[in-house]
């Protein structure tokens, strides 16, 4: 009996110590898992319990133009915060701060009386309102540096380099397109809570600092920036118009060296602006090229051995009917050379080689040109700008579109797509970032031209390159855009607006272009122009001509290209503000005749030039319809003969001999 109980009691202490063995090792087990394993995560979990992370706002790196001149910056400013549980009187603190930070005095009290002991007061102040505020020397007050985006430039590349929110999250432009590689990491301030979870004391310092973003260079030049902007301003206020768009591109590379529109903001104070002046035009904006689009049309005829540079085309004195529409000239010519269409800028020439070339092809020329779908350009918010399927081309379609009617691009498609002319035959993808280096100026990642391909053989394009060059010499139509000491080659451009209401062609709402490229020989510039409804003149080379040659001429001398040998003095401007409404020689017009004045004599014009007419015009308040371009040849009525109400009266010019 007593052998089977002491048996028994041995096998519970056996049992018990086995027990006890097993919890043990367990517990051992939690510890070294809570202790060591998952130490750093508890850690952090229990600082999280007992401290409160204020973000500080992150620094962005800076935005340089090519020669390295800083278009946007970070600079470090102060930071207002209060911790009222360490102030000793919040109504008398509020009302020494109230008139300092522009607030009541009871939305003051009402932020420091909030059940947190960490508040803003005011973020990234200026220095003088930072040191009244430190003079007044009140207890819980305490300031921290953050950085704040800044504009040293003002409104010079406002829409390229674009703006930043209050978070600083880009915004617009490069800003927003490069946002995550200019933006820094956060840096945060520390606060101690108590057991309820309620902010009793900061901490001390700055835990860790915002670090700066990487660095971006961009391929374009502040000083040609600059120029493009002043000549587009003269030009768009000059002539009363609504908008307008310069563009300055290196045709060999892609590079964009300027890129201005107008209306211009400032984006230190973009939120005052109206979001249309804060729109990229250059690239967002899509619009009827008008005639521009003949250089890509007899391009295109060209390469595919359609026409050949001595084939004449009749252009029926003016009139041409065709798919049961009628096309019109705005002056008569018979035969013209396929140089002289692009001269004269002939509808009717562009409607027969468009026929001639056929809507496959052409349609496949435009495409490879680039139309059509977006550039690539490293901007948000590019349009690809409206080129139908053939398949949608009806009746008059394949004429209309070779004078660039009834098809949309953007500037920015456009000045590439006469790039690809200038250099040679390379469709260049068009870019803006030059590079990105980290703060002490390492390259991380350099951009290089990128050829998209290859659309014309280098002998086509050399030969378009001449033709355009008449555009720009005596009576061509863009002889405004004549540069001195330099030959160039260009194109007008007149084209109507959509008239949003009608869904037709706008009576009187134009825009007039003139793109080009200089010198002839070794392009180093291609330039647009843009004037989005003029007032003075619809007229490419009265008003988008003259900035043309004003940006040439400018930026060829602070790029110190010499110019070339024998060249002449460009002949005199045409005034827009001499011009009265009328229609220009590469409009698409209807044709008709403006009457003129009753009651006034007819001077003789024969012999003088376009600018002698429109002063007389001018002086004797005469509406008259201009032909041609040259030398007045033929007039109507004759000279000396009375103008009455219902008379046609207008003056006939050829080019100089």
């Amino acid at each position: 009996m007593m052998d089977s109980r002491e048996k028994w009691t041995r096998v519970r202490i056996r049992l018990m110590w086995v027990l006890f063995v097993t919890i043990f090792v367990l517990v051992a087990s939690r510890a070294f898992y809570l202790q060591v394993v998952k130490k750093d995560s508890l850690v952090k979990l229990a600082e999280k319990q007992h401290q409160r992370i204020v973000p500080l706002t992150p620094a962005r790196g800076v935005i340089f133009d090519s020669n390295n001149a800083p278009l946007a910056v970070s600079i470090e400013m102060d930071s207002c915060y209060a911790e009222p549980r360490n102030m000793e009187s919040l109504p008398q603190a509020a009302a020494k701060l109230a008139p300092l930070l522009a607030l009541p005095k009871e939305q003051v009290e009402k932020k420091l009386n909030g059940n947190k002991n960490f508040v803003w007061l005011q973020r990234r102040m200026a220095p003088d309102l930072v040191a009244r505020i430190k003079s007044l020397d009140l207890d819980g007050i305490g300031f921290v540096k953050e950085g704040k985006r800044f504009y040293p430039n003002s409104e010079v590349a406002s829409h390229v380099v674009g703006f930043t929110g209050l978070d600083p999250e880009g915004l617009e432009g490069i800003e927003l397109k490069y946002d995550s590689t200019i933006l820094g990491s956060t840096g945060y301030l520390v606060t101690e809570r108590d057991a309820l979870g309620r902010d009793i004391d900061l901490k001390g310092a700055v835990v860790k600092s915002a670090d700066k973003g990487h660095n971006v260079t961009l391929t374009l030049d502040k000083n040609i920036q600059y120029i493009a902007e002043k000549e587009l301003t003269k030009a768009v206020e000059t002539n009363g118009a609504k908008a307008g768009i310069a563009l300055v591109m290196e045709p060999e590379t892609g590079r964009v060296l300027a890129m201005a529109n107008y209306p211009n903001f400032n984006p230190n104070t973009y939120f005052k602006y109206s979001p249309q002046a804060l729109r990229n035009r250059s690239i967002s904006d899509s619009f009827e090229p008008g005639s521009t689009f003949k250089i890509f049309l007899v391009a295109s005829a060209l390469e595919e051995k359609v026409i050949r540079p001595t084939d004449g085309f009749n252009c029926e004195n003016g009139s041409y009917s065709i798919g049961g529409r009628t096309i019109h000239d705005t002056h008569r010519y018979g035969s013209l050379s396929v140089a002289q269409i692009l001269k004269y800028s002939s509808n009717i020439g562009a409607a027969k080689i468009g026929t001639r070339l056929g809507q496959e092809r052409l349609y496949a020329a435009l495409t490879n040109f680039g139309f059509g779908e977006r550039s690539g350009i490293d901007l948000p918010g590019e349009s690809g700008g409206n080129l139908r399927n053939k398949n949608q081309w009806f009746g008059v379609d394949l004429a209309t579109i070779s004078f660039g009617q009834g098809v949309s691009a953007t500037a920015l498609q456009i000045a590439t797509a006469v790039s690809a002319v200038a250099n040679g035959g390379l469709l260049m993808k068009p870019y803006l970032v030059e590079k990105i280096s980290d703060d002490s100026g390492n390259a991380l990642q350099v951009f290089a031209p990128v050829v998209k391909r290859r659309i014309l053989s280098p002998e086509t394009a050399k030969t378009v390159a001449r033709m355009l060059e008449g555009v720009v010499v005596e009576g061509g139509t863009g002889v405004n855009a004549a540069v001195d000491g330099y030959r160039s080659a260009g194109k007008t451009g007149t084209a109507q607006k959509v008239d949003p209401l009608t869904r037709g062609y706008s009576v009187n709402k134009r825009t007039a272009s003139f793109v080009g490229f200089v010198p002839l020989e070794k392009p180093r510039l291609t330039i647009l122009v843009v004037i989005d409804e003029p007032k003075t003149s619809s007229y490419g080379g009265v008003v988008a001509a003259p900035a043309f040659s004003a940006i040439a001429q400018q930026a060829l001398c602070y790029l110190k290209v010499p110019p070339d040998k024998g060249m002449k003095k460009r002949p005199e401007q045409v005034e827009a503000k001499a011009i009265p409404s009328v229609e220009t020689a590469d409009a698409v017009a209807d044709g008709g005749i403006v009457e003129g004045t009753g009651g006034t004599v007819m001077p003789n014009f024969q012999g003088l030039s376009m600018r002698q007419v429109l002063k007389i015009m001018e002086k004797r308040g005469i509406n008259v319809k201009l032909l041609g371009s040259g030398r007045a040849v033929e007039q109507n009525p004759m000279a000396g003969s009375r103008i009455g109400a219902n008379d046609q009266v207008w003056v006939k010019f050829v080019p100089a001999a």
